[in-house]
């Protein structure tokens, strides 16, 4: 498999090209256009349960859709619902939590579950992420680009909640401060996350819940009368 990814950062849209018989999972809803000899076969993958928990838990479709290529091959693009960035991950068997919303495809060894994780309700995410596990491409989408940052052992390095898209399993997170009270209440920045490595972070450059705190006030309201 070779995946493209073009048009980055604004409009990302991955280009994947598929080898004979082989097969790519994606999220519901992510698919551009495929050739004529590929076949999609849309299904709740691990079960019931998993996949419930899945779109309860982790924000993802219940159903997910599986592209296989015929015997000459194919291709199939990709794209997340907002305008953004696009990234490959190689995972190597150490396990990657995804934020609700930026999974996007995977290879057939890579395993989604939903964890339910107390690194998860300090990253602002809930109860709940996504754990991508096992070895092969990963993609996450994201709103804005993604900056990717490597933390050494014991480096520290702090992210808005709301920009967090992917992060090793391994490294420690915890809810902090942006500063002292004052800065906590005045400075706009509320609560952040610190991160602790070794490990590797992504981070999406805008944030959705700016943009729904944005359009609102914009929206015309009903009259009383």
């Amino acid at each position: 498999m070779e995946i493209d990814v073009q048009f980055r950062p604004s409009y990302s849209l991955a280009v994947v090209k598929l080898t004979p018989n082989e097969r790519i999972r994606a999220d519901s809803g992510a698919m551009v256009s495929f050739s004529a000899s590929v076949e999609v076969e849309t299904k709740a993958e691990g079960g019931l349960l998993k996949s419930l928990g899945r779109a309860v838990l982790g924000g993802e479709s219940f159903f997910q859709n599986f592209w296989k290529a015929g015997p000459e091959g194919g291709e199939v693009t990709l794209a997340p619902d907002l305008p953004g960035d696009i990234v490959q991950i190689n995972l190597d068997g150490a396990p990657l939590m995804v934020q609700s919303g930026s999974y996007l495809a995977s290879e057939a060894g890579v395993d989604l579950s939903t964890k339910f994780s107390s690194k998860a309700f300090k990253a602002g995410e809930g109860i709940s992420m996504l754990e991508a596990t096992g070895t092969g491409k990963l993609l996450v989408s994201s709103y804005g680009a993604i900056y990717e940052k490597t933390l050494g052992a014991g480096e520290k390095y702090i992210v808005d909640s709301t920009h967090l898209v992917a992060f090793n399993s391994s490294m420690d997170v915890r809810t902090r401060t942006v500063g002292g009270m004052k800065s906590t209440f005045l400075s706009g920045e509320g609560l952040v996350v610190e991160m602790t490595g070794p490990g590797r972070v992504f981070i999406q450059t805008r944030s959705p819940q700016a943009l729904i705190n944005w359009i609102i006030p914009q929206v015309p309201q009903k009259s009383s009368s």
